[in-house]
């Protein structure tokens, strides 16, 4: 599937590429040097999944998919492929598997070799991950003292217990981005952003531990100089190689030697291209909501918060410090939540019918019934949701934790799969409102939350969530803030902009905020807040 957004530009200036590859496409948009997109392109990318919380991808078909949506971005825009001053790239934190020569190799028992990816999403190493964490080495404290089976060494691990044979013919381990990044240049470099938020590297340090591979059973990569994982990291929007080579340039459609950023995890990038909009990195906390959600907060010095993950230094922001919380499943566990209830399909078809998808379908409905934003949560009276789907990633790193649905009746309606609809919506934002308490007691407050996403693009969503938080949410005035940020790196590749912070502040800006709610409907979340983490807790109990 394709989707592309397009605007006029002006001649004779300088333009710059965004690739995001998310969980579900890859997109790519053109900016100017002031932070406006004049076009965008997507292509959908292919999920595979297996028995076993297995969930693959193919990096071939992905490159693909980037390579389409860059050029139609561009032809869009109208902008000359040698007008382009520089690209960037970012991905889901996702693990890569290349042999020798970059063949793709199988990583899971279909035994296919254009499955060489594992998702961030696949749970396959929960086992793994325990027994890391049980040994309860040092370096876990920069992950918030507990390793998710989302990041990269507790699957490093299960490919060397479950496919060894795999493991050892393995030339390259990638974060995704870092792939994107080899594809483009050839430059085998990783970046801050992500062997730092996923691997386990020291930036703080500039190094890797060896002590910790070789305590978990992954001493071979330690032996090795860790050449199979990055042995020259660098931070994001650094220069990679010579540009775009050859044959990546043709690919793109894009000129040769166009300079190429040092990539990031998704999440991170939509953090560069929001936190700088209003005031200093460190009062906003960037809130990336999809498919999952992404919180990262920016400190100066390092602040230690349990279940949190991080302190990473450079992830994001050059220089600062980032703590990294959120769920597994976000808007996916709105979609799960709404497809129990009895009327989806019905309400399914109305929305096709509109040209909508369901939650876009049923947040109108809802602001059709309610006098104010606000007043939408008076529709979820009586309902409670703890969307916990895929377990609970911040701040109780507990991925055994699972969704609760508290106070379901036998209606069968549109009107009730709506107040179900807002009874989720209200969860997500008392689990953000959690991450944001524990940062605010380990000493890392923050003043507003700047949102970014395709979940969160809704008034709606926005308003709830600060109303859940008691936050002002702060909408940027670029409506692809991920898709900025990974065009922010470019930037500085290209010496367009200084460096990060500069491009942050010069095409990230404010365009609406969203102001919590106080009086009566605060009143109503903070009963509701109390609730739900009364049903966390006493499912904790009984599990």
């Amino acid at each position: 599937m394709t989707n592309i957004a397009s605007a006029q530009p002006s001649g004779g200036e300088r333009y710059l590429v965004g690739v995001d590859v998310g969980t579900g496409s890859a997109r790519a948009g053109v900016f100017d040097l002031t932070g406006r997109m004049l076009a965008s392109g997507k292509h959908d990318i292919t999920l595979f999944r297996e028995a076993g919380s297995i969930v693959e991808q193919s990096s071939a078909e992905i490159w693909s998919a980037v390579c389409a949506s860059v050029r139609e971005a561009v032809a869009r825009a109208g902008v000359a492929p040698e007008r382009i001053a520089g690209i960037g790239f970012d991905a889901t934190c996702s693990l890569v598997v290349l042999g020798k020569d970059g063949v793709s190799l199988p990583v899971g028992p279909s035994e296919d070799p254009k499955r060489d990816i594992i998702v961030w999403m696949d749970h396959r190493a929960v086992e793994q991950a325990e027994r890391i964490n049980a040994k309860r080495h040092d370096v876990l404290r920069y992950v918030g003292g507990r390793i998710s089976p989302e990041m990269e060494t507790p699957k490093l691990l299960w490919l060397r217990e479950n496919r060894p044979q795999v493991f050892d013919a393995a030339w390259q381990f990638f974060d995704l981005a870092d792939y994107l990044t080899w594809r483009a240049t050839g430059d085998c470099a990783r970046s801050t952003c992500t062997v730092t938020c996923k691997w386990t590297y020291l930036a703080h340090e500039r190094r890797w531990d060896p002590d910790y591979f070789r305590q978990i059973g992954l001493g071979v990569i330690a032996d090795e100089a860790f050449v199979r994982i990055g042995q020259d990291v660098v931070e994001p929007g650094t220069p990679l190689g010579n540009g775009l080579t050859e044959q990546a340039a043709t690919e793109l459609g894009l000129a040769a030697g166009t300079a190429v950023g040092a990539g990031m995890i998704d999440a991170h990038a939509g953090g560069i291209g929001t936190v700088g909009a209003d005031g200093p990195p460190e009062s906003n906390l960037g809130y990336v909501f999809g498919t999952s959600s992404c919180t990262m907060t920016s400190t100066a010095e390092p602040v230690f918060v349990p279940g949190v993950w991080g302190p990473y230094y450079s992830a994001m922001v050059p220089g600062m410090w980032l703590n990294e919380g959120g769920q597994s499943a976000a808007g996916a566990a709105i979609e799960q939540l709404l497809s129990f209830h009895p009327a989806a399909p019905e309400a399914r078809l109305q929305a096709e019918a509109r040209g909508l998808s369901l939650p876009v379908f049923l947040a109108n409905l809802a602001t059709g019934q309610a006098d104010t934003l606000s007043g939408t949560v008076a529709l979820a009276e009586g309902l409670h949701v703890v969307p916990e789907f895929l377990g609970n990633r911040a701040p109780f790193a507990d991925p055994h934790a699972r969704a609760i649905i508290a106070g379901l009746g036998m209606k069968h309606d549109i009107e009730n799969l709506v107040a179900l609809y807002i009874a989720g919506l209200c969860g997500i934002g008392y689990g953000l409102r959690q991450i944001i308490d524990a940062q605010a007691d380990a000493g890392a407050p923050i003043e507003k939350v700047v949102i970014s996403g395709g979940a969160g693009q809704l008034d709606v969503v926005r308003q709830i969530l600060a109303d859940a938080t008691g936050k002002p949410v702060l909408a940027t005035r670029s409506e692809e803030p991920v898709l900025l940020g990974a065009a922010i790196l470019g930037s500085v590749a290209a010496a367009v902009l200084p460096d990060v912070r500069a491009a942050m502040s010069a095409l990230s800006a404010t365009d609406r905020i969203y102001q919590p709610a106080g009086g009566e409907f605060g009143a109503i979340h903070a009963t509701r807040f109390d609730a739900f983490k009364r049903l966390q807790s006493v499912a904790r109990q009984i599990r």
